[in-house]
């Protein structure tokens, strides 16, 4: 490196760990610093954080990366953050402090009355959101916080309520001017984003219990979103690109043309085909949980995907580890995977917190089926690769419905991208190419990066960034039309099995 290095300071705020690096005009990735979050599950179906404890661990993240930048002759020129999407904060402007535990992501517990509330509204829904209400709803849960919660219904009374997505919670604290706003990936995801307006459906954010007025603003993804805090994180910098992480993960994989897939490995797996700047339709008898969602918007235009998510992968085979001893680490379970030839008959269901495709059942849990005394420790490896492969192609087929369109390839990312024999089985079970590229695990980090830094400060548009990527590591498909279609229908009956009693 050479004191002439200029490069983006990208944030990844995920939901068990935040990260910080540097992302340079090459597309390299340093300085990477980690720090692990707390969950808390205090019930079934609740799922909870510290919005304090993800805002002091990523300052000190950043600032570690800073430090680093400053002692290795990098120029920073900009920052991008990225975060996990509809996981929701409310706090008082006044001390900057939040009045509850943050509602993750995964929480289930507002879906029965969100599907209640939603009913009446199916059609208009879909004619401004392009999109059912979702799995979950910051807005519902916060309207529920507003009403049992002192604090949070004084604070509303002085006018210092805030309630916002982990981009908005960090903004808010990362920057001189305490922007009170959010970017469209990120309102998109949160099911009450108008596609024709670009802003807040008001009279749906009414019914779910708040008003528009009381959000954050909603700005482009790319574009300006204030300058750090000097006194905060060590330095200042133009923040140039807010995303919803499984977005970054897509550009920061080089899907960014129609057609392209990505898949993205995380706590959970996010599958988005990229549809251009046609919104996908949405099919919710064909193809329920193909959600239409922005991929990113940039000068007011706005790039769409069609999104299917399989709430808990990762998160399950750490469950697999942790809580069940069955293996030592995820990593574990890749090695011994790859000693079997099959998975024996043997299926695994990765649905800690329910299902969304082929259908969204909630109360679906995760099972492991077909066990048998002749079962090997490698078959049940496997199987538990393969049972995340399975669904991923659920994930895909309910795309392709709501885009009509034909995938040409699938590139994925995030950490379990890492395991060779699930990359395999995505590409047997699909049909399709698989393709990885080098520093598959920093995706999001990368993708932030090249949307802030693709403003000019480091490359003149997206597909220039995109081109330091390199060539990928290629998985073929190695089975058959006949096989793959005979394991699919397999799993469709298992699957078929667990939706019918889960009712």
């Amino acid at each position: 490196m050479t004191a002439a290095t200029r490069a983006v300071l990208a944030i990844d705020e995920g939901t068990t760990g935040t990260r910080c690096a540097w992302v340079t005009a090459t597309g390299e990735v340093g300085g990477i610093e980690y720090r692990k979050l707390s969950v808390d599950y205090p019930a079934p179906g609740a799922v909870e954080q510290d919005a304090a404890e993800i805002l002091r661990e990523t300052i000190d993240a950043v600032r570690a990366t800073v430090k680093a930048a400053t002692a290795s002759g990098i120029e920073l020129v900009g920052m991008a953050i990225t975060q996990q999407r509809l996981t929701a904060v409310v706090w008082d402007a006044e001390t900057g402090k939040p009045l509850a535990p943050a509602l993750v992501w995964q929480d289930s517990r507002y879906t029965p009355r969100l599907f209640e509330l939603a009913g009446p509204w199916h059609e208009r829904l879909f004619d401004v959101l392009g999109r059912p209400a979702g799995f979950g709803s910051p807005y519902l849960w916060a309207a529920d916080v507003l009403a049992n919660n002192a604090d949070v219904a004084s604070a509303r009374e002085r006018g210092t309520l805030r309630v916002g997505t982990i981009d908005t919670w960090l903004l808010a604290h990362l920057t001189t001017e305490r922007h009170y706003v959010t970017s469209a990936t990120n309102a998109s995801a949160s099911g009450a984003y108008a596609t024709a307006t670009g802003d807040y459906f008001a009279e749906w954010v009414a019914e779910l219990g708040l008003t528009a007025a009381e959000l954050p603003q909603i700005r482009d993804d790319q574009g300006t979103f204030g300058t750090t805090d000097a006194d905060v994180i060590g330095v200042e910098l133009p923040i140039l690109a807010v995303i919803g992480d499984q977005q970054a993960g897509a550009v920061g994989m080089g899907s960014i043309r129609p057609g392209q897939v990505m898949c993205i490995h995380g706590t959970g797996s996010f599958v988005a085909t990229n549809n251009g700047t046609e919104r996908p339709a949405y099919a919710p008898i064909e193809a329920p949980g193909a959600i239409p969602l922005v991929a990113w918007r940039s000068k007011g235009t706005t790039r769409y995907y069609a999104e299917g998510v399989i709430p808990t992968t990762g998160a399950a085979l750490e469950w697999v580890c942790d809580a069940m001893g069955w293996f030592e680490s995820p990593r574990q379970i890749s090695e011994v995977a790859a000693e079997a030839d099959t998975s024996g008959g043997v299926h695994f269901l990765p649905a800690l917190a329910g299902i969304m495709t082929p259908a969204i059942v909630p109360t679906v849990t995760a099972a492991v089926t077909g066990l048998t005394a002749a079962t090997t420790r490698p078959q049940l490896a496997l199987a538990l690769l393969e049972g995340i492969a399975h669904a991923v192609v659920d994930g895909l087929d309910a795309n392709a419905v709501a885009t009509g369109r034909d995938p040409v390839e699938i590139i994925t990312g995030g950490g379990l991208a890492a395991s060779e024999p699930l990359l395999q089985a995505q590409a047997d079970l699909s049909g399709l190419p698989v393709r990885r590229h080098e520093g598959a695990e920093v995706a999001s980090l990368r993708g932030a990066a090249f949307l802030a830094g693709s403003t000019g400060v480091l490359w003149n548009d997206l597909e220039t960034a995109v081109a330091t990527l390199g060539d990928p590591v290629e998985f073929l498909p190695a089975i058959d039309e006949t096989e793959r279609q005979a394991r699919r229908e397999e799993w469709r009956r298992r699957l078929a099995f667990e939706i019918e009693s889960a009712k």
